[in-house]
């Protein structure tokens, strides 16, 4: 039987399939290369590998730096997404629901810090907390409380931006409908508007968790000694040792992030927040 030619693919659609097939390659092929090459029992890195070994794993375990870095990471990035999150989320509701003039300048202010590069807003923060600590005579960078400060910066943009796009998706005739029923603002907010806001909320929490985790360009210039986050650990090792243990060590980070997006999208579909 032949095939009808609406049943044959066109050129065009192959040519797209195939474009995206290599542009998913080009993404996925450093983290492939990084996974591989933490298996490998060399410290050169060479290509066939002579062998593989988990020795790289043993030693990142053995390596005090890395666990202090990990513990400072998740610390810092719970408080980040549990400061932000409440934030930009009210914040997101006064700007969509609001009626006062300049929404429109305060969502811009509140979005600016995800234009600002990295390595900007960490001098500005340093020169910051300098000056602050001269003010009120205690420490500021180099602690945890700085740390999540700075990185609450960030929190809030991407939880505005989350939320505000979760609740202009929204259909209000439930909401009014609920209000013409005898139902309070608060009962309204309480049953109808946050259980609706979910989805939202919840991808502005992992992306916050993980803009915090992951952060290297804005902690490297607030950390102090014995408090380094993860990501710091990994460039101070660096320095000193080029080895797979650092690819060991981006493996375990890279598959603890990877699961919190395969658990959040099982209860929270993040194609329709993100």
């Amino acid at each position: 039987m032949f095939l009808r030619l609406t049943d044959q693919p066109s050129l065009g659609r192959v040519l797209m399939r195939t474009l995206i097939a290599v542009a998913y390659l080009i993404i996925f092929a450093p983290v492939f290369m990084i996974v591989v090459t933490s298996f490998f029992a060399q410290e050169i890195i060479s290509f066939p590998p002579p062998a593989l070994s988990l020795q790289w794993y043993a030693n990142a375990w053995h390596k005090p730096e890395f666990f202090r870095g990990l513990t400072t990471s998740l610390e810092v990035a719970l408080l980040t997404a549990a400061i932000g999150v409440p934030i930009g989320t009210m914040a997101a509701l006064a700007i969509v629901r609001g009626e006062f003039p300049g929404r429109g300048a305060l969502s811009s202010f509140l979005l600016a810090p995800l234009a600002v590069p990295g390595v900007v807003a960490g001098s500005g923060l340093y020169m910051f907390y300098v000056m602050a600590e001269d003010f009120f005579d205690r420490d500021i960078k180099a602690t945890t409380g700085g740390l999540v400060a700075a990185h609450t910066l960030l929190a809030i943009p991407w939880t505005v931006r989350l939320v505000v796009a979760s609740l202009q998706g929204l259909d209000r005739r439930a909401e009014e409908a609920a209000a013409n029923l005898g139902a309070n603002p608060f009962t309204v907010f309480h049953r109808i508007t946050l259980p609706m806001m979910r989805p939202g909320i919840v991808a502005a929490a992992m992306f916050s968790f993980i803009q915090s985790f992951e952060n290297l360009d804005l902690s490297m210039l607030l950390v102090g000694p014995g408090r380094i986050t993860l990501p710091v650990a990994m460039l101070n090792y660096l320095e000193f040792r080029i080895d797979p243990t650092l690819a060991a060590v981006a493996t375990v980070q890279i598959t603890l992030v990877g699961l919190l997006m395969v658990v959040t999208d099982r209860f929270v579909k993040l194609s329709r927040v993100v």
